[in-house]
């Protein structure tokens, strides 16, 4: 599984309904899950991003369709980074030669 990053800002339409924001974020997590995908960590953070989530997703074509589905919703505005873990990193500095 592909590791994403997802930086998330609340749009004026997620803020006015932040109440619903945790219900939201449980019908992602089931749509993610429904695409063989399974958020790993949640926060809530201050600064640049409202929410940061990093999830597993089988590919990109599968974390590319679940960031527009949440996209379409009109709650959040989104940025997805595809992260390499530490053992990927080292193979791929390793293979610089």
């Amino acid at each position: 599984m592909t590791i994403y990053i997802m930086l998330a800002n609340w749009t004026e339409q997620g803020i006015r309904a932040i109440k619903e924001s945790p219900r939201r974020l449980d019908v992602a997590k089931t749509a993610l899950r429904d695409m063989d995908g399974e958020f790993k960590s949640v926060f809530m953070t201050l600064g640049d991003y409202d929410l940061i989530a990093v999830y597993e997703a089988p590919d990109d074509a599968v974390a590319a369709r679940f960031t527009l589905q949440v996209a379409q919703l009109g709650n959040i505005r989104t940025r997805t980074l595809k992260a390499f873990p530490e053992a990927a990193y080292r193979e791929i500095i390793a293979s610089l030669g």
